[in-house]
């Protein structure tokens, strides 16, 4: 086995950790500016090839090729979900809709439909990232 630095693990983990924030941040400001869905979910899968490429920890490749499928499918019925629950509320196909949600705490918070579908966009592709990087590794092992 091949000892790898431990300031390289450290500064992967680092920078990895930091484009998932990013990409967090990405989504949630795509409503106002650049970004969304589709940029949050393609800054999360460069920092999912980033620790794939630097030699992932034992066993992580197995579990985002296991549940690769799962995250994909799961962001693509938001999104087909949160199309037609605009022909439940009587409005358009895919139409936006406000939400206004009263916490105790918290306090009121306003968004709208599109970031249920924002949300589905970046599941299916990190998902998709998950399974092309699923299929790199099994094309390693043959």
């Amino acid at each position: 086995m091949v000892r790898r630095s431990l300031i390289f693990d450290v500064s992967i983990d680092t920078v990895f950790r930091t484009a998932l924030v990013f990409s967090v941040f990405m989504f949630f400001a795509g409503h106002n500016a650049p970004g969304g869905g589709f940029i949050g979910g393609l800054v999360a899968g460069a920092a999912l090839v980033l620790r794939y490429l630097a030699g992932a920890p034992r066993g992580s490749e197995r579990v985002g090729a296991r549940f690769a499928n799962v995250v994909l499918g799961a962001g693509l019925m938001i999104a087909i979900a949160t199309g037609f629950g605009g022909w439940v509320w009587g409005i358009e196909f895919l139409e936006s809709a406000p939400i206004r949600v009263d916490l105790p705490v918290i306090g009121t918070i306003k968004t709208s439909t599109s970031l249920l579908f924002d949300a589905g966009v970046y599941l299916v592709v990190v998902g998709l990232v998950m399974e092309a990087l699923g299929s790199l590794g099994r094309e390693a092992e043959q």
